[in-house]
């Protein structure tokens, strides 16, 4: 086939993206629903470079490619996408949104960015319903010394599903880690407020969330974005198994 014929179908440069060998990992990350971020320097800088062009790639899955105002990329699906699609647990959600809430608090420069995952178990403790988060693990609105150890499990859990997206950066095997401007993924209402932090912090205790796509087979399909305005607040994925989508 003639140059030509191929420059009919696809561009210089997007055949340039496309075979850099960085592609075939970046492309599985994006569909696995990881946020890529400026700390991920090399995939970061082939997106930037190629935005347009893997943007019209992408768009025939029936997904967008979108780089967000903090300057992160990842795929949103459309309802008629290509691409396997599903949500993140309500406790995924929350804590999510606990995330970003560190990521805009002053603990986070007093930390050099650092927290572990005792801190976040705390924070979330003091931040949300401790009733709601009890159901979680039990049927009841209190729970034992060990309810609550099966919850603190049940929130390292949802860090890695985090850190699997992006929102998060391990340090080492310490337990410690590093937040990721992605996390804004579970802040985007938060963006239009006078104070940001103050508004994470009520969508926190109102225990509204904001859907994610990610790559979890055993969850349920996501709602459209297009048919769930984020003026609903429909529930998120599974904030009360399956409100709201932000698109996140």
């Amino acid at each position: 086939m003639s140059s030509t014929n191929i420059d009919e179908y696809m561009s210089e440069k997007l055949a340039k993206a496309i075979t850099n060998p960085l592609f075939p990992a970046l492309d599985s990350a994006l569909r696995a629903g990881r946020h890529i971020s400026s700390e991920d320097l090399d995939n970061h800088a082939l997106l930037c470079d190629f935005e347009v062009e893997l943007a019209s790639f992408y768009q025939r899955y029936n997904t967008e490619l979108v780089k967000a105002a903090e300057g992160f990329f990842y795929l949103r699906p459309r309802s008629t996408t290509l691409i396997g699609r599903s949500v993140l647990s309500e406790l995924d959600m929350l804590v999510g949104k606990v995330l970003c809430f560190l990521y805009l608090s002053p603990e986070r420069l007093a930390h050099e960015g650092i927290f572990t995952n005792q801190e976040l178990y705390e924070e979330l403790l003091s931040l949300a319903d401790e009733s709601k988060l009890m159901r979680l693990v039990t049927n009841r609105a209190t729970g034992s010394d060990l309810d609550k150890e099966k919850l603190f499990d049940k929130v390292k859990t949802s860090l890695r599903r985090l850190r699997r997206l992006g929102m998060t950066i391990s340090i080492g095997d310490t337990g410690k880690f590093r937040i990721s401007e992605a996390v804004f993924r579970f802040g985007a209402d938060v963006r239009l407020g006078d104070d940001m932090r103050d508004a994470q912090l009520r969508l926190i205790r109102d225990g509204e969330a904001v859907v994610v796509h990610a790559k979890e087979p055993e969850q349920q399909s996501l709602i459209p974005a297009e048919e769930t305005p984020t003026a609903e607040r429909p529930t998120s994925t599974e904030t009360e198994q399956g409100k709201d989508e932000a698109d996140l």
